[in-house]
């Protein structure tokens, strides 16, 4: 039988950057974890770390492309075979592909809406069953959500989907209990900045967010953050 003290986190993408801060920031407080990749080695080293870093933390592990349906389905199986309540569903998968709309190669724009969009949008119908009053839901929106800039292309499009979707479901899981968080963080260190020679102070570290995250979520069931922007101290890049 499950043992219903444990709360429960699900994560995309949660074996590099963001992902892996936030599952952290909830593992290291006793939380049971699942996260998912479309990399197995990942996945596996992610273990292998765990196992030594939080000895007493559960981390349960599925690879998936959740640029494809059938993939997250999968996961949404993976995840109601191990735990049958989810308290907090974080979706943070994601891809950057820069360019110009006018300019892009064909295919981009559908590429971005099924990774950034499409992934968080059939996981959340899912594992909403699963979640319930005093649960809560994060989008991982963008700065590139609320301004279009150079070289954002269809990335801003797809972000700012995302963000309208996330409020779409503020306000239908406001009568359920079911908080509804936009993540909009600006530069943070990630596999995506990997080679750019900049001071590691000009961009947020990715515990910023994963603190912030937590921060959002360890408040009273009558206050909740719609909206959590947060940029480097010396501005976007």
């Amino acid at each position: 039988m499950e043992n219903t003290n444990i709360r429960t986190i699900v994560v995309t993408g949660g074996t590099k950057g963001l992902g892996r801060a936030i599952s952290e920031a909830f593992g290291g407080r006793g939380w049971r974890v699942l996260v998912c990749s479309r990399t197995p080695a990942d996945l596996e080293q992610a273990e292998q770390e765990w196992a030594v870093q939080f000895p007493d933390a559960q981390l349960l592990t599925f690879p998936a492309d959740v640029s494809k349906k059938a993939e997250v389905m999968d996961f949404v199986q993976f995840i109601r075979q191990h735990t049958e309540r989810v308290e907090v569903l974080v979706n943070n998968a994601g891809v950057f592909i820069p360019g110009q709309v006018t300019q892009e190669s064909d295919g981009v724009l559908e590429t971005l809406m099924e990774t950034n969009l499409y992934s968080a949008y059939h996981l959340t119908r899912g594992v909403l069953p699963l979640m319930g009053a005093g649960s809560h839901l994060f989008n991982m929106c963008s700065v590139a959500s609320l301004m279009a800039y150079p070289n954002g292309g269809s990335y801003s499009i797809s972000k700012h989907a995302l963000l309208g979707f996330t409020k779409a479901l503020r306000e239908e899981l406001k009568p359920v209990g079911v908080k509804v968080t936009a993540v909009l963080p600006g530069a943070t260190w990630s596999d995506s900045w990997a080679g750019v020679e900049l001071p590691e102070e000009r961009l947020m570290q990715a515990t910023d967010i994963a603190k912030m995250i937590w921060a959002a979520y360890d408040l009273s069931e009558s206050a909740v953050v719609e909206e959590l922007l947060i940029r480097p101290q010396l501005g976007d890049l």
